[in-house]
Order: structure tokens, then sequence, then C-alpha cells
């Protein structure tokens, strides 16, 4: 399956409930502070650990809905559970995610952040 980040993004836009996530001026000012590296590091640990395995722990639930801007951007993109992951990028739950799919949930994650941080710092 080929996985384009911008209409994804496009067709979340559509949704209320994705499209009323953004980033705070608190999320601005800690990856202003850590580094957008950083934060590429840690969107890549959190699809790791918590969004990779077939089965992973607490499924629905693994995701906080604040407290760091990865969690907000996981939320905005549906790529918070393995149910989201299914219903809008049709990726099957029980099983591993391959190495294209983390990618490309990494990919649409870092592309929504940049432009949350483009938005905010244009305002």
């Amino acid at each position: 399956m080929q996985y384009n980040v911008v209409s994804y993004l496009d067709k979340l836009k559509k949704s209320k409930f994705r499209s009323s996530f953004k980033l705070s001026q608190n999320d601005y000012l800690y990856i202003e502070k850590k580094g957008i590296m950083t934060i590429s590091l840690h969107t890549k640990e959190f699809i790791h650990v918590r969004l990779s395995p077939a089965n992973p722990k607490n499924d629905g639930k693994q995701t906080p809905f604040k407290n760091h801007p990865v969690f907000i951007a996981q939320h905005a993109t549906a790529t918070c559970c393995r149910t989201c992951l299914n219903k809008w990028y049709r990726i099957p739950k029980g099983q591993i995610l391959s190495i294209r799919q983390v990618d490309f949930c990494i990919d649409l994650i870092m592309t929504w952040i940049t432009i949350q941080l483009d938005l905010l710092s244009s305002s």
C-alpha cells in the first residue's frame, strides 16, 4: 500500500475530532527547548514501544491526550492506537508494524508537528 502523507493530512483536516488538536504555546516552547531532532527521536520511540507491537499494551488507551507534543500529534494524525491505524490507514491489527508502516507513522507525525510549528511561529 502506498502512503501519501499530504493526502492523509488533508483527509484528517476534515475530521472535526482530528482537526481539533493543536499544539499549544507550551508545546512550542518545549520543542524549541529540546530541538526538533529530539522530538523526532521521541516520536520513533513512542511508535516503536506503544504502537508497533502486534498487540500493544492497553491498546486504545496507550496514548495520553496531553503532556507531550508527540501525543497531541498522534491523536491529530490517528496514529494513537491500532484501532485508529486500522480505521484511517487500513493497517491491520494483530501484526507487528512493518518498517514502512512505522516510517509512515513517524513521517505523518513529524509533518503535522512541522506544520503546527509554522502556524505558531507565524501568529
